[in-house]
């Protein structure tokens, strides 16, 4: 019988990060068939998984992953909640029942674009962990032709905060003016 680990399974579930699953299982919270969990536990179909009293539903282990295409205007944040109370993404979703949508990337506040959603953690790592080098594409509109030298640098790589930021490649597409769009892989 296939077994996994706990905070796999009930990360599936919808309940949070795999973190905080660790978390909520080191807190006691946890039981599986009626004995309090331990981090690093294997469960398998057959066992009763509960989350302070609550039993998590088995059904998660044949379920097919549930995927979704969202057109973000403008003006949304990509975020479960929002100090300053922006309309979240989130809150435009279809409501499920045993399982919780997961954002494949991010999007700026200000920026508009296709977001996709999933329902499986699974498949968001083997989208976005760079080790599986799915590359990712986006229209980007500036206030100007780019110099040759501001193109090589955008490729070689900018210092950012969290580290090295660049780009594949950095292609024209249309544009004059104060509205050049440009396609950007990364």
């Amino acid at each position: 019988m296939h077994t996994q680990r706990l905070q796999k399974f009930l990360a599936q579930s919808g309940l949070g990060s795999r973190r905080k699953m660790d978390y909520m299982i080191s807190q006691g919270v946890v039981e599986v068939n009626g004995v309090t969990a331990v981090v690093g536990q294997k469960v398998n179909q057959a066992d009763v998984v509960t989350v302070n009293g609550k039993v998590i539903d088995a059904d998660l282990w044949g379920a097919i992953p549930r995927i979704l295409l969202y057109n973000k205007p403008e003006g949304e944040i990509v975020s479960r909640k929002d100090p300053y109370g922006r309309s979240s993404v989130f809150d435009k979703l279809p409501v499920l029942a045993n399982s919780k949508w997961i954002s494949v990337g991010r999007l700026d506040f200000n920026t508009s674009g296709l977001l996709i959603f999933t329902t499986s953690g699974e498949l968001v790592n083997k989208m976005i962990h760079p080790r599986f080098k799915v590359q990712r594409e986006y229209f980007m509109r500036v206030n100007k032709y780019l110099s040759k030298e501001q193109l090589e640098k955008l490729l070689i790589g900018i210092v950012l905060e969290d580290g090295l930021g660049c780009f594949e490649s950095i292609n024209y597409q249309r544009g004059k003016k104060n509205n050049v769009w440009y396609s950007v892989i990364v």
